[in-house]
């Protein structure tokens, strides 16, 4: 899941303490271990340019940024040696499989030949040369809970939550469009008044500040725009993100919550009808370019660490096998289960999947995928999602997800989810937006304002549980690349144990008067440490540790 900005989207004591022995093939011997003092304090400057843009690759200790201290493992534990590369599914939207800092690390299907419709290694696919599209030409689609209400999905009761929440929905996209509307009338007289009062069209804050009100009403409209200029730097782009706003609204009238649309259409199947399989095609690249949420997911992940171009993923040996399922919209429930099983019975050792939603009317077909998943140890990273809600209320349902009922027993152990972080460390570390769970969510990891590849060979800042996930994909995939003999559940265990537990308590945005430890809003109370996942997962894989 991302954060939908309206615009462009821009925006410890140690766990375990541990000493690697000398001999050491793929991470360097250390006699040190991370661990943080009490009093450590957030960096107090802004972040520099180069600090935002790999701030999630940095480290607590020596940089006072809650990063995952990935460079940090790079410079001090792993050697350059090749192996066998990971396979890491995205399943999500498309990904620009041509875009420059991806194209080197996309997975081929070695079975196939590209552009000749048929199935050359009889998986069942046609043409599936770097993984498969199960959205066909399709772009955008309705909620969930629109298409139940539309369909007539479910029992009455189903069909009452999913009425409460789409008028919730619709009202609350209506009224916040209105206030954007009038927003701009506002911004619209206080900037006339100041040209009028100036003699021009173009103004800086100084200027603004120099101006003596004739009456209330001016010097309300004057401090008004101060405060817009304050925030946005210039009107224009102040404008441009509300034009962008409405935009976005309107498109969720249009598509998400249109009773009428049927975005399915043109793929030709019956989403709701798990046995109808013969549809999609096998390029799963962007559709469009607004179409920009796996290239950006996959960037976190793989991003060619070795080109000097746009950015440095978290790993540095893994494939990208890009599988087209996560609509502008609802994922369907069929596409999310044949995707995983899609990735599993084509290699993929990881699957992040950084989507999610509150309606699930076919739930089952996922948690079978889930166990076919588990069954051939393979790795899931969920986002926990962007509501900024606890998941443990059985009023906050959050699919899919390893428990099949509200705050139950988990059902797979090769499922772990992800909340997200913000670079300021301390109490606001947790990202307003993510949900949480002493239950339901795993771990914390970076996730908000991360930069990452965007279509047309673009980066961009963007936040969101999404960006958190495929970050913690990364570091799986480094525990696999070294350690390949580990399990998906012990991958698992080695991630979560191995996180640094911060001595500080953080602010939620549903209750700010609270502050919470992280063991309070998550199973493993930690945020995910790449240095430390590396040097527990020698020990396990050594024997020397038992999880």
């Amino acid at each position: 899941m991302i954060i939908k900005n309206p615009r462009k989207l821009s925006q410890i004591s140690l766990g375990l303490v541990m000493v690697l022995s000398a001999a050491c093939s793929a991470v360097k011997p250390v006699s040190t271990s991370l661990t943080v003092p009490q009093n450590l304090t957030s960096k107090n400057s802004p972040l520099q340019d180069w600090e935002m843009e790999n701030w999630q690759h940095l480290d607590l200790l020596q940089d006072t940024i809650p990063g995952m201290s990935v460079d940090r493992a790079y410079g001090e534990l792993i050697r350059k040696k090749k192996k066998k590369p990971i396979i890491v599914a995205v399943l999500d939207a498309g990904v620009d499989l041509g875009h420059e800092d991806l194209a080197p690390v996309l997975w081929t299907n070695p079975g196939e030949i590209a552009g000749n419709n048929m199935d050359n290694d009889g998986n069942g696919f046609r043409d599936d040369v770097h993984g498969y599209n199960f959205l066909g030409e399709s772009y955008h689609e309705r909620l969930e809970y629109t298409r139940i209400l539309s369909l007539g999905l479910g029992d009455e009761s189903y069909q009452q939550k999913a009425r409460e929440k789409f008028e919730e929905e619709v009202s609350s996209t209506q009224e916040t469009m209105e206030r954007i509307e009038e927003l701009k009338s506002v911004i619209q007289l206080a900037d006339s008044t100041a040209q009028q009062l100036l003699g021009k069209s173009n103004y800086d804050l100084e200027e603004l500040a120099g101006l003596e009100a004739e009456t209330p009403e001016i010097q309300q409209a004057l401090s008004f725009l101060t405060n817009m200029l304050s925030m946005s730097g210039s009107l224009n782009a102040l404008m441009e993100d509300l034009e962008g706003a409405g935009e976005y609204y309107a498109g969720k009238l249009k598509h998400h919550l249109n009773l009428d649309f049927d975005g399915r259409a043109v793929v030709g199947d019956d989403p709701y009808d798990y046995s109808d399989r013969n549809y999609g095609n096998g390029n799963p690249n962007i559709l469009n370019i607004d179409e920009s949420h796996g290239t950006h997911v996959a960037g976190i992940i793989a991003a060619d660490r070795q080109n000097e171009l746009g950015i440095k993923g978290v790993a540095n040996n893994v494939q990208i096998m890009s599988i087209r399922a996560v609509p502008d919209g609802d994922e369907y429930d069929k596409d999310i289960a044949l995707g995983i099983r899609y990735a599993v019975d084509n290699g993929a050792r990881i699957i992040n999947a950084s989507f999610g939603k509150g309606f699930s009317p076919n739930a089952e077909w996922v948690y079978e995928a889930l166990e076919y998943a588990a069954l051939n140890n393979v790795l899931i990273v969920h986002a926990a999602g962007n509501d900024g809600m606890d998941l443990d209320n059985p009023e906050n349902p959050n699919f899919p997800n390893d428990h099949k009922f509200q705050n139950g027993q988990e059902f797979v152990n090769n499922v772990i989810t992800v909340g997200a972080l913000g670079s300021q460390y301390g109490p606001r570390m947790v990202a307003p937006f993510s949900n949480y769970g002493a239950k339901n969510v795993d771990v914390f990891a970076p996730g908000a304002q991360i930069y990452s590849t965007m279509p047309g060979n673009e980066y961009e800042f963007q936040s969101g549980t999404s960006m958190a996930a495929p970050a913690v994909a990364g570091v799986a995939a480094l525990i696999w690349t070294y350690y390949p003999k580990l399990t998906a559940a012990q991958v698992k265990k080695i991630i979560m144990e191995s996180g640094l537990e911060v001595p500080v308590q953080v602010v939620l945005r549903s209750n700010p008067s609270q502050p919470l430890t992280l063991q309070e809003i998550s199973r493993s109370g930690k945020i995910v440490n790449a240095y430390n996942a590396l040097i527990l997962a020698r020990q396990v894989a050594k024997g020397k540790v038992k999880l």
